[in-house]
């Protein structure tokens, strides 16, 4: 039997994998919206103090390829020093049934999640587009900055996040890993961070319903990147912002099910299922939004970390 090859965080590095892993999804999120793939339902198994393990299963048949993610979310981690999210994913071959690679869970989970925000990007914000506003300060918002980049010529960044020394500790890596220049700035609140910035992005922990991002603090036609949370009902944006933006899901019933501000809008009432774009009518073409204020809200879907697998797994011998 050939041994599966092993890609860790470093083999998923670089900005030219971040650009074939947002393309991928693009080609991903076509097929799903076109009917071609589908995303089945993650198996979630809760115990202890919101600890979670989660199972994720897809296959993409167009590609031939199958994954499995076991991921493992353990809320008390960061204050050991340990990474909040461990997993681990299975690549498979359809026509032969062989396990071809063997990723880590966790930096895939980082890197997908954030070329899935940068693919939203890439179709709301304005190419021109260079102010970035970050809030949270953990492995997702390096992943975040790094998508941000591949699609946007960012040059300036404020971040924010409420354990200070942690913000500076990402704008430290910033400044060195930027592809261009940047001016990086540390906030003194989730407001001032937010104010006039031409693209959001919110990846923190909160576990409760009280939003980390108030709906009048982002400008109009700005593009906001909701990724965090650590449960279906917590709030990272007030939900009222829903009402006066264009919101996009990467699917209805995934988004209604497990994202906190989508849920919140729909029981206040603020707007309908029918309010709620998925993101891959926007790669095909078929949605418009017309220069309006728009907002992707996330919550992760197992056929994501398989176009994010194949894309990792085809640049492997090539360049970052």
């Amino acid at each position: 039997m050939t041994a599966p090859i092993v890609i860790g965080a470093a083999e998923m590095a670089g900005p030219r994998r971040m650009s074939r892993v947002i393309d991928v999804l693009g080609e991903m999120f076509a097929d799903l919206a076109a009917g071609r793939t589908t995303s089945p339902a993650r198996t979630v198994i809760e115990h202890g103090a919101r600890r979670v393990l989660l199972v994720s299963p897809a296959v993409w048949e167009r590609r031939g390829v199958a994954s499995v993610k076991i991921t493992t979310l353990t809320p008390d981690n960061p204050g050991r020093g340990l990474p909040l999210i461990h997993g681990l994913v299975a690549l498979t071959d359809l026509a032969t049934g062989q396990i071809t690679a063997l990723l880590d869970g966790a930096e895939l989970t980082a890197v997908r999640t954030g070329a899935v925000a940068a693919l939203a990007t890439r179709y709301c914000a304005p190419d021109h587009a260079d102010d970035l506003a970050i809030i949270g300060a953990g492995v997702q918002a390096r992943s975040l900055f790094r998508a941000m980049a591949a699609v946007r010529p960012i040059r300036h960044v404020r971040i924010f996040s409420r354990t200070p020394a942690r913000a500076e500790i990402l704008a430290d890596w910033i400044r060195e890993a930027a592809p261009r220049p940047a001016r990086v700035h540390v906030s003194a609140s989730a407001r001032d961070a937010v104010a006039d910035a031409a693209i959001v992005c919110t990846a923190t922990s909160t576990d409760d319903g009280t939003p980390v991002v108030a709906a009048d603090w982002v400008a109009t036609g700005a593009h906001v990147n909701v990724i965090g949370g650590t449960h279906p009902d917590a709030i990272e944006l007030e939900p009222a912002l829903l009402a006066r933006a264009a919101t996009l899901v990467e699917d209805r019933a995934a988004a209604t099910d497990g994202a906190g501000e989508v849920r919140a809008a729909l029981a206040a009432g603020l707007i309908g299922t029918g309010d709620l774009h998925e993101l891959g009518r926007l790669v095909t073409g078929d949605l418009s939004l017309g220069g309006r204020t728009t907002v992707l809200r996330t919550v992760g879907m197992s056929i994501e970390d398989t176009a994010a697998a194949v894309a990792l797994r085809e640049g492997t011998h090539g360049h970052a």
